[in-house]
Parts: structure tokens; C-alpha cells; sequence
């Protein structure tokens, strides 16, 4: 019998935990929102179909409806709060990056109970789950910039402590 390296003194790979129904939610909303973009569905036809994704009831209902349609109606609003933290115009923006943009500026300016840096984390897994090599470094940087504006006295305070 052959032993390879790998079999000796192998131990099984730690499972992930599992998904809270928050961050279950902002993948169900980033899928609806690339529909949107690319696909051009509807808000309306989103929800329809959003139920038949994997996981759907272990999602926080009530914050994907909410965050998907708020996306969506806020949309020029949003592209003006991010675009001047871009290196290109906007259009220009990989699907994956505009729709994480969009949703992480969008949580950042309506979810003030959540901390922005766990926006922007939650933004870069998005990025790194749904995107390509390197965008999740571009969404990083920008929903960075991003905080400055839309969350300006938790992002003075953060940088307060850290220089303390």
C-alpha cells in the first residue's frame, strides 16, 4: 500500500460556522441585485423568485425585502455617495463590485446599529464569494473612503481610539 504525505497525520478540515440569517440575507440581496443589473429583472420579480434559492428561510426576511427594494429605489443616490471615491466612472465597475458598493453604502447610511467595519467585512466576503481575484481589495478601499462621508463621527472616533 502507498502512504502519501498527505494521508499521515491527517486531520479533518474545520468546518465554517454556519451562516447568520444577516449575512444569508446580503448574499440573497447581492444575487437580486446582479438580476437587476445584469439580467434587468424587476424588484417585483426578484422576491418572486428569491424563496426557491438555497438557504432562503434560514434569511432575514425582512431585511432582504427592505434592503434589496431600498437599493433599488436609492440607486442615483447611491452611485452619487460612492462615485467620488472611485478610480473610473461607475458603469465602468465589474457587476460583482457595483452591486456590493451599492449594498454596502446602502447599509452603511440605513443600518446605523451595525458597525461600519462590519459592513465593509461582510462586503469584502461578499466581493471574495461573488467576484473576481481582486475586487474585494477595490471594495475594501472604496466602502473605506465611503465611511468617511457616511459615517463620519463612528469613523473619527474609531481612528481616535486607535491613535490613542
Amino acid at each position: 500500500m502507498t502512504t502519501f504525505a498527505s494521508d499521515i497525520n491527517h486531520e479533518p478540515e474545520p468546518k465554517a460556522p454556519p451562516k447568520s440569517a444577516r449575512r444569508r440575507s446580503r448574499e440573497l440581496v447581492m444575487q437580486g441585485l446582479y438580476q437587476w443589473r445584469v439580467g434587468g429583472a424587476d424588484e417585483a420579480a426578484i422576491e418572486a423568485y428569491a424563496p426557491e434559492m438555497e438557504d432562503f428561510a434560514k434569511a432575514d426576511r425582512e431585511f432582504f425585502v427592505g434592503t434589496l427594494r431600498g437599493v433599488i429605489a436609492q440607486r442615483e443616490a447611491l452611485v452619487s455617495q460612492i462615485t467620488a471615491h472611485l478610480d473610473r466612472p461607475f458603469s465602468e465597475l465589474s457587476p460583482i463590485e457595483a452591486c456590493v458598493l451599492l449594498l454596502g453604502s446602502f447599509e452603511m447610511l440605513h443600518h446605523p446599529e451595525t458597525p461600519y467595519r462590519v459592513i465593509i467585512n461582510e462586503a469584502i466576503e461578499l466581493a471574495k464569494s461573488f467576484g473576481g481575484t481582486d475586487g474585494h481589495k477595490y471594495v475594501n478601499g472604496v466602502l473605506d473612503k465611503a465611511a468617511g462621508d457616511l459615517r463620519p463621527v463612528e469613523v473619527a472616533a474609531r481612528r481616535a481610539s486607535r491613535s490613542a
